[in-house]
């Protein structure tokens, strides 16, 4: 399955009612999972779109293991999650570490279920 397709198919499942898209933020850069970013983009289940309701996703490879920071796009008073082996959550602006949000679950789903497709067996 293409990557990207793989992508908003989890965040489909993780992020219930909302359907989901894949675009790389820079169209050029080749959809590679060692260094990707794309916006994942959100509409209600009448195909509205909800741009309030966008992330930001950045994948990257440490050494042998895949890392995500996932982010609300535009929003960067909203904390942000890293997922690698565990998750954590930082301050938007200054990556301060945090508790998680009230409203973390679901985005917390998604980057686990993202790092364990993604991950090298």
């Amino acid at each position: 399955m293409d990557l990207l397709m793989l992508i908003a198919k989890s965040a489909d499942v993780c992020l219930k009612p909302w359907v989901h898209a894949v675009v790389p933020i820079d169209p050029s850069a080749p959809a590679v999972l060692d260094e990707l970013n794309v916006r994942i983009e959100s509409r209600d289940p009448q195909g509205e779109r909800c741009p309030e309701r966008d992330l930001e996703l950045e994948i990257y490879r440490s050494g042998d293991d895949i890392n995500l920071m996932l982010s609300w796009w535009d929003q960067p008073e909203r904390p942000m999650l890293w997922q690698g082996r565990h998750p954590v959550w930082m301050h938007g602006e200054n990556g301060q570490r945090l508790s998680a949000p009230q409203d973390a679950g679901p985005l917390e789903a998604l980057g686990r279920r993202l790092h364990s497709l993604l991950q090298p067996s």
